[in-house]
């Protein structure tokens, strides 16, 4: 028996409409990345281990090792994620033919197959250059390297990347967002922070100089990185500066590239205020940037929060970012985006003008009562209506689903 006729009686009490919040809910995309499903590897540069201060950590068995045993699992993901949501590639996730390509000479040809899936499932696609694991990573600097041969071939990267996203988004009929994010940096103590600073800044502005149509340009700071652990070039003030000084770059917010009590949530009003989008990284964190799945915690209720009562779901950009190679990959997916969506839906059944005028007037015996109040009313029972709606199993039901994959699909890759 469906508890959710109670769970509207109860939300209407405080003025709230569930069949419009549901409505809402299931207009929201979220960008789902791909390199959950193979760890990060990619496809242009195979049996090579990962660098550039990234790690994937864990051995489950099944992991996609081709492009057609990714896009199947992503099937398989959203098959049980409610909504229309957009793929997140990453430029190492090229599906070559006969002939590969350097990152450099990449080409829109080389996601023709990932431009036909997402078509023939009306998703979007968001794309990343992708500045890690290549030989060209020169003692972890690419875009900042001192090296003008290394510095000169990232650059050519992140142009044809912009170009392959421009063409991405004609193709699609959506933008896309473009996001750089480097592992420039120095394990031990630097004798020049300025210098590698000046670089990256010239190589911004040499990727960013074309005037291309669908790409929305942003920067990805982070505060250190594996292999970077006293400098990281593109730290959080110097992106800022970029892109508050570079008209049509954003600042991507990451909430696992901060220190470990610096909210994202708390930085998302104060951008609101000066950029018109704010592209955003969601992970979960633990002491590092360690990429987990994305859980129903305070934060990303906050972030949640932040987004809806702002009414800036057509202004902040979500995506999602992590990879656990530890537990299946496909449950991985599909706990953190319907976490995500938990946490939208957390935020929508909020009385968010009622609750500003209770801060406005100063009530806040009221509005700590309120508060409080709001987080026993029963929004699980919305979540089962918004997932029944939508044709997808409930909690509690859909696990049961990627565990027969893992038996008939992946157990049987190895």
């Amino acid at each position: 028996m469906s508890a959710y006729p109670l769970a509207k009686e109860r939300y209407n009490a405080i003025g709230i409409d569930t069949e419009a919040v549901i409505t809402k809910l299931g207009s929201i995309p979220i960008s789902i990345h791909c390199w959950q499903g193979d760890d990060v590897g990619g496809f242009d540069r195979t049996g090579e281990d990962l660098s550039g201060g990234i790690q994937a950590t864990g051995n489950y068995p099944g992991k996609a090792r081709t492009p057609d045993e990714l896009m199947a699992d992503f099937d398989k993901a959203l098959s049980l994620i409610p909504g229309k949501h957009r793929i997140n590639l990453h430029a190492s996730y090229a599906v070559f033919g006969n002939e590969k390509a350097d990152r450099d000479a990449l080409k829109k040809e080389h996601f023709t197959a990932w431009i036909d899936y997402a078509k023939q499932r009306g998703l979007g696609i968001d794309f990343n250059p992708t500045f890690f694991s290549h030989p060209k990573v020169k003692d972890n600097l690419t875009l900042s390297s001192p090296c003008e041969e290394t510095r000169a071939f990232w650059v050519r990267h992140g142009i044809a990347c912009r170009r392959i996203a421009s063409e991405i988004s004609k193709e699609l009929g959506s933008p896309v967002l473009n996001n750089v994010w480097i592992p420039d940096g120095f394990k031990d103590i630097p004798a020049d922070k300025l210098g590698p600073r000046l670089r990256l800044q010239k190589s911004l502005d040499e990727i960013f100089a074309e005037k291309l149509d669908g790409v929305i340009d942003c920067v990805e700071s982070k505060v250190f990185g594996i292999g970077l652990e006293s400098f990281t070039v593109g730290s959080n003030e110097f992106y800022l500066a970029y892109a508050g000084s570079r008209q049509g770059v954003y600042n991507l917010l990451d909430n696992g590239h901060y220190h470990p009590m610096e909210y994202v949530s708390d930085k998302l009003s104060a951008l609101l205020t000066t950029f018109d989008k704010i592209p955003l990284h969601v992970t979960r964190p633990v002491r590092w940037d360690s990429d987990h799945v994305v859980l129903l915690e305070d934060e990303l209720k906050e972030i949640a929060k932040e987004i809806v009562r702002n009414d800036a779901l057509q202004k902040v950009l979500i995506g999602l970012d992590f990879f656990d190679a530890s537990i299946n990959r496909i449950a991985a997916w599909v706990v953190g985006v319907r976490n995500m969506q938990k946490a939208l839906l957390l935020a929508l059944l909020s009385p968010w003008d009622k609750l500003r005028n209770m801060q406005d007037s100063g009530a806040f015996t009221a509005l700590m009562v309120e508060q409080e109040m709001l987080k026993t009313l029963p929004f699980g029972a919305v979540w089962e209506e918004f997932c029944t709606r939508n044709h997808v199993q409930n909690d509690g039901e859909w696990f049961e689903v990627v565990q027969a994959y893992e038996k008939d699909v992946l157990l049987k890759r190895q």
